[in-house]
């Protein structure tokens, strides 16, 4: 199977892409082909919902989008990954998904598989149920069928992450595909 990892955090270093990390790992040992992508340091521009595209393309921006665009609609799943910022995604990951406006039609015909992968530094048991219901929202909107959720509480910093069971789980959702 071909993943396409999108990655969002500023921090390259950072909580979110530590798990990532592991998850991309044991889809490899599973024997998948894995590429990333990292919206966070790309030209991403928003989506000024002119409708130029009438949700088919193409966008009438020129940034990275037309190349992300072409990996997702030649992948057979993608991997969200984000850092927790106020109880959503980031907003370089917001910006993104609102351009998949431009190829709205081609992206629900796929019915691609997906995957959310979250770290957040707060522990509370309410922290993930925002993001987890907008992803779960996109799920149901665009036809993907959703693989696995690694929502990482208490993952503020790496060092922190890297004491949870955050990163054997990302392995492990990795690794079951």
């Amino acid at each position: 199977m071909k993943i396409l990892v999108i990655l969002s955090s500023p921090h390259k270093k950072g909580s979110s892409n530590l798990l990532a990390d592991n998850f991309i790992r044991g889809a490899r040992e599973a024997g998948h082909e894995v590429s990333v992508f990292d919206v966070a340091h790309g030209d991403f521009s928003p989506c000024m919902g002119c409708d130029y595209c009438g949700m088919s393309g193409p966008c009438c921006i020129k940034d990275d989008m037309t190349e992300l665009r072409e990996k997702i609609l030649n992948t057979d799943m993608m991997v969200f990954v984000t850092p927790l910022y106020y109880f959503g995604f980031s907003a370089q990951l917001k910006n993104v998904i609102d351009r998949f406006y431009s190829f709205n039609g081609k992206l629900t015909q796929r019915g691609l598989k997906t995957a959310l992968i979250v770290a957040a530094w707060d522990s509370n048991d309410w922290t993930m149920k925002d993001i987890k219901a907008h992803y779960e929202t996109l799920c149901n909107y665009l036809n993907f069928k959703d693989m696995g959720q690694i929502l990482g509480t208490g993952c503020g910093m790496p060092s922190m992450t890297a004491r949870t069971e955050f990163p054997k789980k990302a392995y492990e959702l990795g690794k079951s595909l």
